[in-house]
């Protein structure tokens, strides 16, 4: 048995669930405008390199200290059934059952929140989720801190080579697909590095590599899961 870890934003979906979850909450008056603002300029700040993500995720995390826990995961689950589950790649989903079809454990490894990657496990039939997790006191409020190491680089690495190590699978036996420059860390050391719709960067290290370089689609018009214009289980 081999593990498939897959990337969820810009990989298994055509786009950045942070992003869209930002808008949305502004939209919803969740949050302020500035508080928008704020965000998507840590977002720019990382991809001209003037920014660790590492520590905006911690940042957006702590943000969330002494908020109802019940409350977001509801506003997620909303999110993911409007917005994020027409967003599914076709190629992805083919992948997905490809790798089932061959005994694969399927891992969804990626940045995104705990509430949001269970719904996608769970419409996906995954067999596990790494991912970031926040603690939650007895109060049931956030306490604004994560559970376990942050998710994402070298932290997405730590959680993958647990896992790995978990099943007694080795890293040379895994395939890792994602779309990020960020994730080299984790395709530097799995057997079957997939590179997906990739960033300028990534594109330009795959080819350096001779890593495969693949074109999973966009939704189409019929585009939620289970409609006729997308596979379904066992295709």
């Amino acid at each position: 048995m081999a593990v498939a870890f897959f990337d969820l934003d810009k990989t298994l979906l055509a786009a950045n669930s942070g992003s869209l979850w930002i808008r949305r909450e502004l939209a919803l008056g969740h949050i302020t405008r500035w508080q928008a603002v704020r965000a998507s300029l840590w977002i720019a700040r990382y991809h001209l390199g003037f920014v660790s993500m590492q520590d905006a995720v911690q940042r957006a995390i702590a943000f969330l200290a002494g908020t109802d826990a019940e409350a977001l995961h509801s506003r997620t689950r909303d999110f993911y059934a409007e917005e994020v589950r027409p967003l599914y790649r076709p190629g992805a989903l083919r992948a997905v059952e490809a790798h089932r079809s061959e005994g694969d454990r399927l891992v969804l490894l990626t940045s995104s929140s705990g509430y949001l990657s269970d719904l996608v496990a769970k419409e996906l039939r995954l067999d596990a989720v790494l991912c970031n997790r926040f603690e939650v006191g007895s109060d049931g409020l956030h306490t604004g801190r994560p559970l376990g190491p942050i998710c994402f680089g070298d932290g997405k690495r730590t959680h993958a080579e647990a896992y790995a190590r978990a099943v007694d699978v080795p890293l040379s036996a895994c395939a890792f697909y994602t779309d990020s420059f960020s994730d080299m860390s984790v395709l530097t050391v799995v057997g079957r590095p997939v590179v997906v719709h990739p960033d300028h960067r990534l594109r330009r290290e795959a080819q350096r590599r001779g890593w495969p370089v693949v074109d999973w689609g966009v939704p189409g018009a019929r585009s939620a899961l289970g409609s006729p214009g997308l596979p379904s289980a066992g295709t």
